[in-house]
């Protein structure tokens, strides 16, 4: 079932890719994962509730000190010798795949710590472009490594809003705080429950495989982009409407109130993404109210239901996205949806183990028959957060 070609990176590769570029040992070694959001998209930046996990996949970055003042950093995934940042680079002065390392150092720096010269390897093994925040996962292993290269002493929860503030303020990309918070603060065998008001979180046991299920995720390989412009149209959808109805964000809403919405802002685009924010909320509560009370096929039915308001009310989804959640729920999923922030990316699906081979070949019926790429696929299961590995 697992198809999957990109190479894992390793320890010991990232740290002898830095050696032998830099002509010095590292001083350690940070990894930060990747996530899958279970349920709750585009809640976060309305103050909502999320339910992801940390992926197995992950960026390394091997770090040490440099008497230069900036930065020099490498990507083993790129092309070309080191990307020199200035100290004092500022939004637009870094662009590709260094402008999230320099984000980071930017973001600390800027609220006041103390960041000095760094060397930087980076390699990893999330699916860049499929909505598993291979962004989010790359500022948070070079977070977690200038915090404690640094001696910064930044918690995990506050290292998550730096890092959502690099790629916010420095990328351009207005995305909430999920992403960062589900790779600091991901666990085993667990699902992270995160009120991102508060940045509460509580973890909440999740092992499909103790059921005779598992949760397969589905790379679609549609082309995903979030930076020009629909995701930030999304988001100003949602805070015209949070301040049309005299609520600091979406999530002060409740469903009961959805009718009298309707009747106020009948035919109005943004009913739709209300109805979308305020149901996603519910739903989440709902799926961890289930999956406490071990009932685990019960969830299956709410990630169907949170895929067709993302269809229909949020509009984000594209046809690679639903003829991939139609096929599965065709082959006998239990319930599927788009994760991550939508405009293609990948697809989960809830599905018995004896079903996952039968599932996966009918989705790639269905692509083959619509003309879409083959898709890939791998089975999830949750895994450690952001942490020193060498």
């Amino acid at each position: 079932m697992t198809d999957s070609t990109v190479t894992a990176p390793d320890v010991t590769g990232v740290a002898s890719a830095f050696a032998e570029t830099f002509g010095r040992g590292a001083d350690g070694v940070w990894a930060a994962p990747g996530r899958v959001n279970v349920i709750g998209e585009h809640t976060d930046y309305n103050d909502g509730f999320v339910l992801p996990m940390a992926l197995p996949q992950s960026v390394l970055v091997a770090a040490g000190h440099s008497r230069e003042a900036g930065l020099r950093a490498v990507s083993l995934q790129e092309d070309g010798g080191p990307v020199s940042i200035a100290a004092e680079a500022a939004p637009g002065d870094v662009t590709g795949w260094a402008a999230y390392v320099a984000g980071v150092a930017w973001s600390l720096r800027t609220a006041g710590y103390d960041v000095g010269g760094v060397d930087l390897v980076v390699d990893g093994d999330v699916p860049a472009g499929a909505g598993l925040s291979s962004s989010a996962a790359l500022e948070c292993a070079v977070a977690c490594a200038l915090n404690e290269l640094f001696g910064l002493g930044i918690a995990p929860a506050d290292l998550a809003r730096l890092a959502q503030r690099a790629e916010n303020d420095f990328v351009g990309m207005p995305c909430g705080v999920m992403d960062q918070m589900a790779s600091v603060s991901g666990s085993e065998g667990h699902l992270l429950f995160l009120d991102t008001r508060s940045l509460l979180t509580q973890q909440v046991p999740f092992d499909p495989a103790d059921h005779g299920r598992t949760l397969l995720v589905v790379d679609t390989r549609a082309p995903h982009r979030l930076v020009d412009g629909e995701y930030a149209a999304r988001r100003r959808d949602c805070e015209a409407a949070a301040r049309a109805l005299g609520v600091a964000a979406l999530r002060d809403l409740s469903p009961e109130l959805l009718p009298g919405i309707a009747a106020r802002w009948d035919g109005d685009v943004r009913y739709r993404r209300v109805r979308h924010v305020v149901t996603e909320n519910d739903r989440v509560a709902e799926v961890v109210r289930r999956l406490r009370a071990d009932d685990l096929d019960g969830i299956g039915p709410l990630l169907t239901a949170s895929h067709a308001s993302l269809r229909d009310d949020y509009e984000v989804t594209v046809p690679e996205l639903d003829t991939a959640v139609e096929a599965a729920l065709s082959a006998g999923a239990l319930g599927a949806r788009m994760t991550g922030g939508g405009f293609g990316g990948c697809v989960i699906a809830l599905v018995p183990v004896e079903r996952a081979d039968a599932v996966l070949a009918g989705i790639r019926r269905a692509f083959a028959a619509a003309g879409f790429t083959e898709p890939r696929a791998f089975a999830a299961t949750p895994a450690a957060g952001a942490r020193r590995v060498r």
